[in-house]
């Protein structure tokens, strides 16, 4: 399994409460339909100030499925979708090494 991190800087004539509205009611439902995607987060800046104002993180069981599916006119819809809405989009494909604190 492997997960893509989506670091994501809105458009300057976007509030951060409008990057917000776009992202979780008209990304999201697009997102949650690409072929073979496993699990789907979004993380919104809770001010403004920082670098980036959102991360997705995407989970597909291997990159060629990831590829695959940015590869259908669905997943070509979801990514023009996004650069319509970004100034800046940053993809990093990454294997995660979870670990839970003991006592």
């Amino acid at each position: 399994m492997i997960k893509a991190v989506i670091l994501l800087t809105r458009r300057d004539d976007m509030t951060l409460q409008d990057f917000s509205d776009w992202m979780l009611k008209e990304h999201v439902p697009l997102a949650l339909k690409l072929d073979g995607l496993k699990r789907y987060q979004v993380n919104i800046a809770r001010e403004n100030g920082s670098d980036y104002d959102g991360i997705s993180e995407l989970w597909f069981d291997s990159e060629e499925a990831m590829l695959a599916a940015y590869g259908t006119d669905h997943g070509k819809a979801v990514a023009a979708d996004s650069l319509a809405h970004v100034k800046d989009r940053k993809r990093i494909v990454v294997d995660e090494h979870p670990f839970t604190p003991t006592a």
